[in-house]
Parts: C-alpha cells; structure tokens; sequence
C-alpha cells in the first residue's frame, strides 16, 4: 500500500508515545479529564498529561513505585526477566492437544514449540520458590522479593512461585499498544504500571541484588543489557546475572566473539553465569552473597 503521508509530515510525527493515549485506555472516571481552567495544577489531569508537563510525569513515575516498595518493605528484590510467550505446561499441552484435533500442520508445529518451551516456565517457578523458602527464614530487612516485568509467560512463573510460598511479589508492568494486563500472581499493592520504559528499567535496577535471564526476545535482551551494561561501567553496583538456559544463550550471543574482537575486555565474560538448573541460580547468588 501506498503511504500517503509527505516527507514534512513524517518528519514532525511525534516519535514519544503519547501519554493521554495511555490513560484514556484505562480511565478511573471519564468526567475528570475534561479541561478545567479553574481546577488546581496538582489536581488537573488535562494539564499534567500536556507535553509541557512531561519531565513532571517522570518525576511522578520515579517516585510512585519507589514510595511504594519501601512503604512495604521491599529493599532487595531478584529481577527475573524472560518470554511473555512462554506458558505454563498445562496449558502448553492443552494447546497441543487442540492442534492435533484440528490444527494445521503449522499450528501443531507452534504447539509442540510450546510445550518443549514450557520448562522454562516450570523452571522459573521453581526457582522463585527458592528465592521466597530463602526469605522467609530472614529477618525484614535481609529478605529477597521476586520482581518481574510484571505480564504473562515467565513473569507469570516467577510471580507464582513466589506466591504460593506466601511470599510478596512485584510487578513492574507497562503500558504497551497491545493491552498487557499484570499477571494474577503480582500483589496488588505492589503492581506498578509505567509508561516510560526508561523509568521502568532504573526500578528493576534500584532494589535488584541480582538478574536471572531466562529465554526471552527483544524486551528481555534490552533489560539484559541495559544491567550488563550498568555493572561493566561501574555505574551500578556488581551483582550476579544469570543467565538461565545455556543452549540458548550461546546459541544467540557469542561473547567469545565479542572478546576475540576487542570489543569488550576478557575479564566481563565473568560478569555472566549459565545455568540450567534452578538450584543452580540460587547458588549463584547464595555464593556472591556468602548466604
């Protein structure tokens, strides 16, 4: 198809999501966003959403989540990242089971992918159990809380399996085009949801002792990196990143390459660990930690 738009007009689109487009997906009350001259700054919705207002919506979005953990005793969290699309293996096989009835040889394919990815679901689950069996023995201010991006897939594991050991869990959620719901597993009080992926990044790193990768696309390399990142410049402090599912990393990033290349140092193919195991995770952190 044909764009229709002219060069001078792409050229001015804006490029920054708009953040009414956000909130009029999820309005609290309809009537409060109509403009209102005589209301207070603080108290307009129509004013704070301007574009002029932008740098006080960072500020705001900073603060909100950071008031909430410590109003709740969150100070050390493990940030699990990884797929969105990974599901659970009861549903994974539910999902084979109809292709087989009725699917086409494609969609029977896309399932019994499914199912051979939904270890990693179990996995992450498992290991958030151990995270939260840990805590549990440890006094408030030593204990580790789950957090994740706070949606479907692994998010949804690590967030159970926190969960069903009583533990708290956070959930760190955006807003994106297609609607992403935070999973059942987040604590309410501690379901954040952001519209600058900027801010959302700085929260995982502002309380995590340590970073576990599982499988995961884009949104999960860029959070990857982003600590990586962080930690070889010295801008945040060390802490164990895991890499979980050693076939796949190596598969899809060859660090020896980058070495032999001289585009980063011998010594930061030590910041990563691989691993396969979810007793393998934790002993990674209980061994950087001394726990």
């Amino acid at each position: 198809m044909e764009n229709t738009q002219t060069l001078p007009n792409l050229l001015i689109e804006q490029r920054m999501a708009d953040a009414w487009a956000d909130v009029l997906k999820y309005p609290a009350d309809e009537t409060v966003l109509h403009p209102n001259a005589h209301r207070l700054a603080f108290a307009d919705p129509e004013f704070l959403l301007r574009r002029e207002t932008r740098g006080m919506r960072i500020q705001l979005e900073m603060l909100k989540p950071d008031l909430g953990q410590s109003m709740q005793g969150i100070d050390h969290t493990v940030v699990v990242f990884g797929s969105a699309r990974f599901c659970s293996p009861e549903a994974a096989q539910a999902m084979l089971d109809d292709a087989e009835q009725v699917g086409t040889p494609q969609a029977i394919a896309n399932a019994q992918r499914q199912v051979r990815n939904a270890r990693h679901y179990d996995q992450a689950r498992l290991f958030a159990r151990l995270v939260a069996a840990h805590s549990a023995q440890q006094p408030p201010d030593k204990r580790l809380f789950i957090c994740t991006g706070g949606g479907p897939g692994i998010m949804e594991a690590a967030n159970r399996g926190a969960q069903e050991l009583g533990a708290p869990t956070v959930g760190l959620n955006i807003a994106l085009p297609h609607e992403q719901n935070a999973n059942p597993y987040v604590t309410p009080s501690l379901s954040f949801k952001f519209h600058y992926f900027a801010l959302r990044k700085m929260h995982f790193m502002m309380r995590a002792k340590a970073l576990v990768a599982f499988p995961g696309g884009f949104g999960t390399l860029d959070e990857l990196f982003e600590v990586i990142t962080l930690v070889q410049t010295k801008k945040s402090q060390p802490v164990p990143i895991v890499l979980f599912g050693s076939d796949y990393w190596k598969r899809l990033i060859n660090i020896d390459a980058m070495v032999e290349e001289g585009v980063i140092s011998p010594e930061d193919i030590d910041l990563l660990h691989y691993v396969d195991d979810p007793q393998d995770a934790w002993d990674v952190i209980a061994k950087f930690y001394l726990l």
